[in-house]
């Protein structure tokens, strides 16, 4: 029998990742409670080693090969970077500094109140034995817990406010503010969680000189064509996202401040959609799929779901109080905060990222993992159900800048 090559194997891992998720999203017709990304996750997670290659091993160890799994997560990578590249491009940061009192209040609260609920159901569950990683102290579990609760997934957020046609709209403007400033915090955080002070004085050293770097980018973007402006612009996406994950504060996040330090009247708005469609449609895919077949659980019995059912409370109710707080103190219109809040509350990648992260450095169990795995994507689902008639509800809000 013909053995297959690594190009074979590897065409053969894209042919499962683009297929297998599209037939089950068109064809079961779940774009309303569970769009295509949502599907993808899934679908990685089950394709992955702690479901279908769990009962079928020959089937993992043949087609996600580790030279395969090494080739998918350069593309993920890239992927995701031109991703969360655009949507900072498309954040207007004069807007922002102009608003930065209002963007700091909601910020604050959209962070800090799911974060202490989510601690809060982080030391009812540590009551019982089984939750906390053998290195894991009480502390690092609650916090990395009540993080988890909190934080929002830009890649998700920018793809559900596109999908209800609202990302160039003041409305999603505002929410890129709000959960760009919640990205950056994760980051930090996990460096506070990890014990690496190392990592911190890096991270400050990445603030200070991406800030010095920025003003001779800018001075060069605006002086050449569009075409070199795109090319530039990667060069310097790259830089970013390099500089930002040796800092300890994750590609993603150098990815998003290189294009939000960019002027989007550089680019023709036509060729930006172009762009993002393209890298939606080519290889954010990969990015998705590559992210649940790395994904390593073990379902712990029906407390694992009681405990999932307990975070989703904890980090739904602790996002909306939050933002309800917030449109209080700045006097929202009745119904803002509630849509805002929905929105604010999208988990998936990001949240699957760092609790990765934890249970490598068995700060959590496989059973925390589960229950945090089953919340963020419980709460994912829910966002855009509850979401769209919210909109169309609030039909003023749209275009409402703050």
């Amino acid at each position: 029998m013909h053995a297959m090559t690594p190009t074979e194997v590897f065409l053969l891992a894209i042919l499962i990742i683009f297929t297998v998720p599209y037939l089950v999203w068109r064809l079961g017709r779940t774009d309303y409670w569970a769009p295509l990304v949502v599907v993808q996750i899934f679908g990685g997670i089950l394709l992955g080693p702690g479901v279908l290659g769990a009962a079928y091993p020959d089937y993992y160890a043949t087609v996600f090969t580790p030279a395969t799994l090494g080739s998918l997560n350069g593309i993920a990578w890239w992927a995701v970077m031109m991703f969360v590249w655009v949507a900072g491009i498309e954040l207007d940061l004069g807007e922002a500094w102009k608003r930065r009192g209002e963007t700091g209040v909601t910020a604050g609260l959209a962070l800090a109140v799911p974060l202490v609920t989510g601690s809060i159901a982080a030391v009812l569950m540590l009551r019982y034995p089984g939750w906390r990683g053998p290195d894991g102290a009480t502390w690092q579990v609650v916090l990395g817990i009540g993080m988890a609760c909190a934080v929002t997934a830009l890649p998700i957020l920018v793809l559900f406010l596109e999908k209800l046609d609202v990302l160039r709209e003041p409305i999603g403007q505002r929410i890129l503010r709000y959960a760009s400033l919640d990205d950056i915090a994760i980051w930090g955080v996990l460096a506070l969680i990890l014990l690496d002070w190392e990592r911190v004085g890096r991270q400050g050293g990445f603030l200070v000189g991406f800030a010095v770097v920025t003003l001779i980018v800018r001075k060069l973007m605006a002086r050449i064509e569009e075409s070199d402006r795109w090319y530039v612009s990667l060069i310097w996406l790259a830089g970013c996202g390099f500089a930002a994950d040796w800092a300890g504060l994750h590609f993603m996040v150098g990815a998003f401040l290189s294009g939000a330090v960019l002027d989007s009247k550089w680019f023709t708005t036509a060729k930006m959609d172009q762009f993002r469609h393209f890298v939606l449609l080519a290889v954010m895919p990969v990015f998705f799929l590559s992210t649940g077949l790395k994904t390593q659980w073990a379902v712990g019995g029906y407390a694992v779901f009681g405990a999932a059912a307990l975070l989703l409370v904890a980090s739904v109710g602790g996002k909306l109080a939050g933002i309800h707080a917030a449109g209080r103190i700045l006097k929202w219109r009745p119904g803002e905060a509630s849509a805002i809040g929905w929105l604010l509350q999208t988990k998936a990648l990001i949240m699957i990222i760092f609790v990765n992260i934890l249970l490598d450095k068995k700060i959590i169990t496989n059973e925390t993992f589960t229950a945090l795995l089953l919340m963020a994507l419980a709460s994912t689902m829910l966002t855009v159900p509850v979401v769209a008639p919210k909109l169309k509800k609030l039909a003023g809000l749209v275009g409402k800048s703050g």
